[in-house]
């Protein structure tokens, strides 16, 4: 009996130092093997499956340019969980000597390094992604990841009112007539990147915060001639795009609304148009990886 107890004793310190060991651990962002894949998944990203879904909207307030709805298939792709950070952009800045943006701008509007980067251009957004190794997603990707494996919803959610769910337009841009008064979500220029719920393929932030920029060449009836598979709007592939980005004068998609604005553009169908040049307080992006480079 005696061995019994000592034996028990034993196993339980070993179970509280593994606790403790554990604890303080840094998991935000784990390399992780995906039960979808026999590759690990990158550090700060999730695997988006491929498939089929239907792009755009039939609702009634839908836009002009989110018609018709079509199938598109996707092949399987990885996403950043969460908007780029003002920390890791600065990262970028100081290991290639990239323009330094207007940091006293940057910080009114995101205020800590954990907030999303704001005021960069398509140009800038396009070199971060090289540098980090990836690239911007497609304009079908980023609607395929935002709708998280939901089907004919409005937003990455379902179809239940925003408050509370993501940053948009609130009682803190009540001088914003199209703001809603009745919310409060807690910030009136950004907030941290992943501070809301994520949506159903553990993405962040899909919908309000910061707009963010696409790879796509925008183009108001590009749905209506658009291809069935891996659709991508401007000259040539998506590898085509990327090599010669710096070239680009052409419109630029951007997608999933911002703190600035409300409700309707939220909605996981909404495009919007910047030229690559523009640098705005509530535009920023995140990037995607081809599962095989």
């Amino acid at each position: 009996m005696k061995n019994i107890i000592m034996s028990s004793i034993v196993i339980i310190i070993v179970l509280v130092v593994t606790f403790i060991s554990g604890c303080g651990e840094d998991t935000e962002d784990p390399i992780k093997e995906d039960e979808e894949s026999t590759e690990a998944v990158p550090a700060g990203m999730v695997l988006i499956p491929e498939g089929t879904f239907e792009m755009g909207s039939t609702a009634e307030n839908a836009n002009i340019n989110e018609q018709p709805v079509h199938t598109v298939y996707v092949d399987a792709f990885y996403m950043d969980k969460r908007e780029v950070t003002v920390n890791a952009y600065q990262k970028f800045v100081q290991e290639t000597g990239h323009r330094d943006p207007d940091w006293h701008r940057i910080s009114i509007y995101s205020p800590a390094g954990d907030h999303p980067i704001v005021f960069v251009s398509w140009h800038d957004a396009m070199a971060y992604a090289k540098w980090a190794g990836k690239r911007l997603p497609t304009e079908a990707e980023w609607e395929k990841a935002a709708r998280g494996g939901l089907v004919g919803k409005t937003y990455p959610w379902g179809d239940f009112a925003p408050g509370g769910t993501c940053n948009f337009a609130d009682k803190h841009l009540e001088h914003y007539w199209w703001a809603d008064k009745g919310v409060d979500d807690g910030y009136g220029y950004t907030a941290p990147v992943g501070n809301y719920p994520a949506n159903g393929y553990d993405l962040y932030d899909m919908a309000g915060n910061v707009w963010e920029w696409c790879l796509d060449e925008y183009d108001t009836g590009f749905y209506a001639t658009s291809p069935s598979t891996n659709p991508v709007s401007g000259a040539g592939p998506v590898a085509g795009i990327t090599n010669g980005f710096s070239s680009v004068q052409s419109p630029r998609v951007l997608r999933g609304g911002s703190w600035q604005v409300n409700s309707q553009g939220l909605r996981n169908a909404v495009r919007f148009r910047l030229d690559p040049s523009s640098i705005n307080s509530d535009v920023g992006f995140r990037c995607v990886q081809d599962l095989t480079p």
